[in-house]
């Protein structure tokens, strides 16, 4: 069998050091630089022929730089001869432009989906997808992986002993609150968010009890944060203990450090899919777990043939 190598693109170095650690390998030697008119250049530095490449590259801001980076990596390996080549996107720009939601506009997420496909990739892996049928725009095997497990063994000895009910910020995010809420046995609620424009939201309603209980928001992304915030607010006012915020991917875009720094909430919890900011490791209400012993377990099954579906039940 041919060697498994990984290599990254500028968006998850920390994160594949990481990944390789667990799977005691090293990183793909690539070099990665730009002409001065912005143009990127790629050079792997070593030969992967006939080999399985996992790329690792989330296509967070600058989102569109990491999409040019991935494809141009995914060209660069496919010409190399390389056997398969997966590409690892810990989190999915444009996964939030699914549908059209309003007329003439575009469905951005498929059109990305296709770039990277007709790219040349084999098999793609990605983390809590904003939109699950979002897998259906691949023509290829997507294996999709859940931050649940780490959230979840999180929370059981973060919060031990305490009385809690996970909350869906919306009706869409139900199905997510209610994993979480079996597993540790606690209530369920949800807010009722109302859209009036991109990243503008309001809480209507609260549906469900959490009256003297730990309350702990579950959601794909935290981006602006001006709805999380709001909905910590309206949590609290219905008598809750304290609110946390557990998020896979910490975007934190705009004043959304100014506003967690401010806010009711006890903790805000990430995943490291999107590398944290200087300013974001500063802010004492954020706290991050990796995400890399998941994923390098997830890549270890996909290259022995394993199931990695039972990773999650």
């Amino acid at each position: 069998m041919k060697s498994t190598k990984i290599f990254s693109g500028n968006s998850n170095v920390p994160l594949v050091n990481a990944i390789c650690d667990y799977l005691h390998i090293k990183p793909g030697e690539i070099d990665i630089h730009r002409f001065s008119d912005g143009e990127i250049f790629i050079n792997i530095k070593e030969s992967v022929r006939g080999d399985h490449v996992f790329i690792i590259q989330s296509t967070c801001p600058p989102v569109n730089e990491h999409i040019m980076e991935l494809l141009i990596i995914i060209d660069a390996l496919k010409r190399a001869s390389t056997r398969e080549i997966t590409a690892v996107i810990p989190y999915f720009g444009y996964a939030r432009q699914d549908r059209k939601v309003q007329p003439r506009a575009p469905i951005s997420a498929k059109l990305v989906s296709e770039i990277i496909l007709k790219a040349g990739i084999d098999r793609l892996v990605t983390v809590d997808l904003h939109a699950g049928q979002i897998q259906g725009f691949f023509d290829v095997p997507v294996d999709h992986i859940y931050a649940a497990p780490i959230f979840i063994e999180y929370i059981k000895k973060r919060f031990e002993g305490q009385e809690i009910v996970i909350v869906s910020p919306d009706a869409g995010g139900m199905e997510r609150a209610r994993a979480y809420a079996k597993r540790l046995h606690a209530a369920l609620a949800m807010t009722d968010k109302r859209r009036s424009g991109p990243n503008v939201a309001e809480i209507t309603y609260l549906i469900g009890d959490v009256k003297d209980k730990t309350a702990i928001i579950v959601d794909d992304m935290v981006d602006t944060a001006d709805t999380a915030v709001k909905a910590a607010k309206a949590i609290l006012n219905k008598g809750a203990k304290s609110v946390s915020l557990c998020c896979t991917h910490g975007v934190l875009s705009g004043k959304a450090i100014e506003r967690i720094s401010k806010s009711d909430f006890e903790e805000v919890i990430l995943t490291d899919t999107i590398p944290p900011r200087e300013e974001t490791l500063k802010c004492e209400k954020i706290k991050f777990l990796s995400i890399a012993n998941l994923l390098g377990e997830a890549i270890k099954r996909i290259t022995t043939g394993e199931s990695i579906s039972t990773l999650f039940n």
